[in-house]
């Protein structure tokens, strides 16, 4: 099932306000290793009512706990007590994060069965290509990878727990501010294990919208005045990355990285298990986000393929956790959104097309840049492509390994290749801000790299010999370009590379900074 889609689709907006609610009242209780989880609900309950629980495993067992009712959580926090400082001092913050040990361990440990464990990661892509040997189709395939990777209705409730967490510090500061997570965590195609993007927005529409209208006078409060919004944002960035550093139950490593072109505070939140990076609201990231979630809810192909490529060029090593010249997800996702909006007939539209769509509370225009498109779902007609993912994933590979990437770039709100503006290997256009290249980072080395690999996996979709592979228990179809190339063959992969000549290897290996001799050496080793 996909998270947060009812028969009435929710638009993005309506999905987020009501996730941050019910973050606001969720608590977190790592328990004792046996904890009988029918007691445990039984004892909470005499706070209020619960609406939904579930456990995890993260250095021991936690307990996420969703009331009904905000007050309960004052009322479960008035029963709380103050850990006993003998050895540590403790920072008296009180936060929704709680530890549970049992009384009379002895007698309790010995009821009760095991509780069942909601899975906060994905399996190893070893495991998968297994799975995906069992499968009858590619499409099959494709939708076992999507099940195995996305995110959880469990681990999404705790992507919002964790932004709530953080927004309790801001409030203490700022009491209108509201933390919200963007990116991978909402737009529909994060994995399992993905950071967590949040920033924290001040812009409180419904407060602004109350202005004094009545009477002879104007009264607005006085603020502390800056030169720049940037260095506003650099100061509260790092007031509040000192509050977590300091403050913060479980928040470790806080790294405040506040010259960045977008200044932000990374740091490891360990009840919750997640990497996070805060930064202040950027509403052209919102909008993207936005925009993928709308092209993720229209079409069940559109993830299967998006999920498949991206673990595909993560196999392959043409994405990269750390950054450099390396593709991002972003850029592939994108790419993979434009092959769909040129297939006859399109699979989704332009955003040329959602534009045209928008009405009056859809307008919205952000630094310059008109960022308007339909925020309802139902106005968008339903594709009447009938392709399956077999074919789309063949014809994908086989689309960009012959792509013109000298000459064009690919742009979203046409829907067209339009000639380059300048001369970057790999000219994506930025969907809002319109003068911007998303792949701006990417080298010709990768590039080749990325198309040598399409035609490559192009080649064995079309070539293999599916039954015979079956019986064979050789892995096909999908599973087949899921195994680094060159392990199984190496001969025939050669044959297929003409036109990458050694002048691109020795920029592979400039781009790949290797200085000295000796890193050299492990590189070939390897």
């Amino acid at each position: 099932t996909d998270a947060g889609i009812n028969t009435r689709r929710k638009t993005f907006t309506e999905v987020q306000t009501e996730r941050l609610e019910q973050a606001e009242q969720t608590v977190l209780i790592k328990c004792p290793p046996k904890i009988n989880e029918k007691k445990l609900l039984q004892y909470l309950s005499s706070h209020g009512n619960i609406k939904s629980h579930f456990f995890f495993e993260n250095r021991g067992i936690h307990a996420l706990i969703e009331f009904s009712e905000k007050n309960s959580l004052a009322s479960l926090q008035d029963a709380i007590g103050i850990p006993s400082a003998a050895e540590h001092h403790v920072v008296p913050f009180k936060s929704r994060l709680f530890t549970l040990t049992l009384k009379n361990p002895v007698s309790q440990a010995a009821e009760g069965t095991p509780v069942h464990l909601s899975p906060q990661s994905h399996i190893p892509v070893k495991e998968l290509i297994q799975k995906l040997c069992h499968a009858d189709s590619i499409s099959s395939q494709m939708y076992i990878l999507l099940n195995e990777y996305q995110l959880t209705e469990e681990n999404i409730k705790l992507r919002f727990l964790a932004c709530s967490l953080v927004q309790d510090f801001a409030r203490a500061f700022f009491p209108d501010s509201t933390v919200k997570p963007f990116g991978s965590s909402v737009n529909t195609f994060g994995k399992l294990g993905c950071d967590v993007d949040m920033f924290l927005d001040f812009h409180d529409i419904r407060k602004d919208a109350t202005k004094m209208e009545k009477g002879p006078f104007e009264m607005e409060y006085q603020m502390k005045r800056l030169p720049s919004e940037r260095l506003a944002t650099q100061k509260i960035l790092s007031v509040i990355g000192d509050c977590l550093d300091n403050f913060g139950p479980g928040c470790m490593s806080v790294q405040k990285i506040l010259n960045a072109r977008c200044p932000l505070v990374k740091f490891s939140h360990q009840p919750t298990g997640f990497q996070c990076d805060l930064s202040v609201s950027n509403s052209i990231a919102i909008k993207s986000s936005e925009l993928l979630y709308i092209y993720g809810c229209l079409d069940s192909r559109v993830r299967a393929l998006v999920f498949s490529v991206r673990c595909w060029a993560r196999v392959h090593g043409l994405t990269n956790s750390i950054p450099g010249a390396w593709i991002t997800n972003f850029s592939l996702t994108m790419m993979v959104m434009f092959f769909l909006q040129k297939r006859s007939p399109p699979i989704i539209p332009t955003l040329d097309h959602l534009k045209e769509l928008a009405d009056e509370k859809d307008k919205h225009v952000i630094g310059g840049y008109d960022c308007s498109f339909v925020s309802d779902l139902s106005k968008i007609k339903p594709t009447k492509n009938t392709e399956t993912l077999d074919v789309l994933l063949g014809d994908f590979f086989e689309y960009f390994g012959n792509f013109d990437f000298r000459k064009n770039s690919i742009n979203l709100r046409k829907g067209k290749e339009v000639n380059k503006p300048e001369s970057s290997p790999l000219y994506i256009w930025n969907p809002f801000e319109q003068d911007l290249n998303i792949s701006k980072n990417v080298n010709q080395p990768q590039l080749e790299k990325f198309v040598a690999m399409a035609r490559e996996s192009a080649w064995i979709l079309q070539k293999e010999d599916k039954t015979q592979r079956m019986i064979n228990k050789e892995p096909w179809g999908l599973a087949a370009i899921l195994i680094p190339f060159g392990k199984s063959n190496p001969s025939k992969m050669k044959n297929r590379m003409k036109g990458i000549g050694s002048e691109t290897i020795r920029s592979l290996l400039d781009s790949l900074k290797l200085n000295n001799a000796n890193s050299l050496q492990k590189a070939v080793r390897k």
